[in-house]
């Protein structure tokens, strides 16, 4: 893809109550001990329970951090970080890519940046890292 960048990110999960406020006090006590995020999306899991998926700029801080405040993180995942120019279709091919090699997505988020500018976060099952990230350098 032209004008396009992809990097391959480890991220990890957190289930809070799906309550008001809760993510926003997660969130705070990352901030308050220096854990910046390049990426966050959260959504709820049932009726009483959210799950936040979480991008820090530093995993090792991150997992400090979260063991210090008692939050319960889950196991280590992969998604692949995608920016560029934006133009009709740039998602599309992306996801072209992975479907010419039978690689079913779990997830994507994808917006546009600005200035001509998009990016997105795919997710693939653990199983098919390798060859996704094959696929798409």
């Amino acid at each position: 893809m032209k004008g396009s960048e992809m990097a391959k990110l480890e991220f990890f999960s957190v289930v809070v109550r799906n309550k008001p406020g809760k993510g926003a006090q997660l969130l705070s006590a990352f901030k308050e001990a220096g854990v910046n995020f390049t990426a966050i999306w959260g959504y709820p899991v049932g009726k009483s329970k959210s799950r936040i998926d979480l991008v820090a700029e530093d995993p090792a801080l991150f997992k400090k951090v979260a063991k210090q405040l008692d939050v319960e993180v889950g196991k280590k995942q992969t998604a692949f970080h995608f920016t560029g120019e934006d133009h009709p279709g740039a998602v599309a091919e992306v996801l072209a890519k992975l479907a010419a090699k039978e690689i079913n997505v779990h997830a994507v988020q994808a917006l546009c940046a600005g200035s001509g500018r998009f990016g997105a976060l795919i997710q693939v099952d653990e199983d098919d890292v390798k060859k996704a990230a094959k696929a798409l350098a």
